[in-house]
């Protein structure tokens, strides 16, 4: 059984990347980051699918939260300064507002400072 949380991103994504590195710099959460092509999505309860669409945060008891949910979890996590923004993400509405931010940057990922044409899902290989 896990100890900690687990956060999972996209590792063929530069944007992806970069905000990922930036967090453990800037926000230090208190998890294990992977990239997902490194993790084991079954034994985590997830799928590839869900990996390559958004950003997960798998509890040590398996919940998986994906998005906007998982940047509140993380945000929480870290505790200092971020913990108060991610108990505010988690409030209707900002939720609903934070995961339409959320899903306007995840679908346009390849766009954003550091995106390369590879980060765009709609191009990504099919799940196996």
């Amino acid at each position: 059984m896990r100890t900690q949380p687990v956060l999972i991103y996209d590792g063929d994504c530069a944007f992806c990347t970069s905000a990922v590195a930036f967090t453990e710099r800037r926000i230090r959460p208190r998890c294990e980051v992977l990239a997902w092509q490194f993790a084991d999505l079954d034994e985590l309860g997830t799928t590839q699918a869900r990996a390559e669409h958004e950003l997960l945060w798998i509890t040590p008891t398996g919940l998986v939260y994906g998005g906007i949910g998982a940047v509140a979890k993380l945000l929480l996590n870290s505790g200092r300064g971020w913990a108060p923004l991610g108990a505010l993400l988690n409030l209707p509405p900002l939720r609903w507002i934070g995961h339409g931010v959320y899903r306007l940057v995840a679908n346009n990922r390849q766009r954003m400072p550091g995106g390369t044409p590879a980060c765009a899902v709609q191009h990504r290989h099919a799940p196996s």
